[in-house]
């Protein structure tokens, strides 16, 4: 399937859902055929000699969309679903390992910096704390406490956007409407509602599908 090199390695590149890449790692065989079983991403590191599994021990976690390989079948490319707070696991600041500016044509180098979508990176952070829960999580509670609460506490937060919505100035509306959302996300995480289901709905209402 795939022309591994003389040292049986290939590079893998790894993309999120929006283009973005985040990573390039080594597969051995081992480490490709455990990332087709798993549905996660594995690979092979050179120093430790073993394979391992992006996220195991950070939370990192990359859930595998699709795999395809070049022309010659000696690199791949990885999309994935990037759990946690990215795929840089040498600063948590950044979402992608490639955040180092060498050279920009642009005004700002943040120009150039990887970029994710709020919102995007909240669902995937909310999904991780389902699916490894920690104690004293206040989503973790959520979850643990049912639809029910859920959505009790959605409509609270909704009622306290209404209300800084009369109110005057913006700090309390802003503040407000970022509980809302989160709880929202809360809502479409339990009920498995992925976000690219939401966009595809909002775009079938748009002018744009309409043309």
């Amino acid at each position: 399937m795939l022309n591994y090199n003389k040292d049986g390695l290939v590079p893998a590149v790894i993309q999120d859902g929006q283009g973005r890449v985040l990573m390039v790692a080594y597969m051995n065989e081992a480490a490709f055929n455990k990332t087709l079983q798993t549905g996660e991403t594995w690979f092979y590191s050179r120093k430790r000699g073993e394979i391992w599994n992006k996220g195991a021990e950070q939370g990192n976690v990359q859930k595998v969309r699709r795999i395809t390989t070049d022309c010659d079948r000696d690199t791949v490319l990885i999309v994935v679903d990037q759990y946690g707070y990215g795929a840089c696991d040498h600063d948590g600041e950044y979402y992608s390992c490639f955040h180092n500016l060498i050279m920009s044509d642009g005004p700002d180098e943040s120009d150039l910096l990887p970029k994710r979508e709020t919102l995007s990176w909240l669902y995937a952070a909310i999904e991780d704390r389902r699916r490894s829960p920690k104690v004293g999580s206040y989503t973790n509670y959520l979850m643990e406490n049912g639809l029910d609460k859920i959505l009790k506490t959605l409509g609270e937060e909704a009622a306290e956007v209404i209300i800084a919505g009369k109110n005057e100035g913006n700090e309390e509306l802003i503040y407000e409407v970022g509980d809302l959302l989160y709880h929202l996300l809360v809502l479409l995480v339990f009920r498995k509602v992925r976000l690219s289901e939401i966009w595809a709905e909002l775009l079938s209402r748009s002018s744009v599908s309409a043309n």
